[in-house]
């Protein structure tokens, strides 16, 4: 099964940071947030990753282009320009990234990787959160529904967008951001079927999936809420990252299950 990460946004709560990388790249404990979104993944067996980039993409694919020099030991031989490697500490990833526009919305960026995706049931997330979300979990609940999309939902102090769920815990609306009287919201996570695709226009780079196609999804019956009680945190300004950064530096981090 594979993961889609949405990583194109330009992240301008955190200009002071993403003027220089995007968002996805800014680092916690040494190492961007989506390595750590890759490790959460990682620790369920989901190996196989789909990054969708926009905002200096390049310097998300210089960084994966390069992961296995950067990450294990390694001998130079200047005398004969020899390389050789003395103790891998890389990951066992596929890591697929694709430009999917400067500007490009959610919506938008998702269905431009939907080739690479296929016909098969895939995990979706943002790249700029965290979390101690049970991934496992996440799809055996899917599947005990029967619907086309699982939300992972959780219930904050602020201000994000928010599903309305019924007794059987299916989501019967789904509001982007709206007045703080609404209980859960939507912190990604996904579990998709392939038919989430088709509620995606084709060639509109202006489709944002929080909006119409959820929207369409929850009138439909289809979209469930996973309801994560645990450990969630989203990196939307400086004082996020330092607040993450201090939680793995002092060895307080949820989210690291691996």
């Amino acid at each position: 099964m594979k993961a889609v990460i949405f990583a194109g946004g330009f992240g301008s709560r955190l200009s002071e940071a993403t003027d220089i990388i995007p968002k996805p790249m800014v680092e916690i404990g040494g190492k961007p947030i989506l390595w750590h979104i890759m490790k959460i993944y990682s620790h369920y067996g989901i190996n196989d990753f789909i990054i969708c980039c926009g905002y200096k993409q390049y310097i998300i694919k210089e960084y994966f282009a390069n992961y296995f020099r950067h990450n294990c030991d390694m001998t130079v031989d200047l005398s004969n320009n020899s390389v050789k490697i003395l103790d891998n500490h890389s990951e066992k990833w596929r890591v697929t990234m694709v430009d999917t526009g400067l500007n490009t919305m959610t919506g938008g960026r998702l269905k431009r990787v939907q080739k690479y995706v296929g016909n098969e049931r895939f995990l979706l997330t943002y790249g700029d959160g965290v979390a101690d979300v049970n991934i496992a979990e996440t799809i055996k609940y899917h599947e005990s529904k029967g619907g086309i999309l699982t939300m992972t939902s959780y219930q904050p102090t602020g201000k994000f967008g928010a599903v309305k769920i019924d007794s059987n815990n299916k989501i019967v609306s789904f509001r982007e951001k709206p007045s703080d009287d609404e209980k859960w919201i939507n912190t990604g996570f996904f579990v998709c079927e392939p038919e989430v695709f088709s509620y995606l226009p084709s060639n509109d780079d202006t489709c944002i999936f929080e909006k119409e196609p959820l929207i369409s999804i929850a009138r439909s019956g289809k979209m469930y809420a996973y309801k994560h009680t645990g450990f969630w945190h989203p990196m939307d300004t400086l004082k996020d990252n330092r607040d993450l950064n201090d939680m793995w530096n002092t060895d307080k981090a949820p989210w690291k299950i691996w």
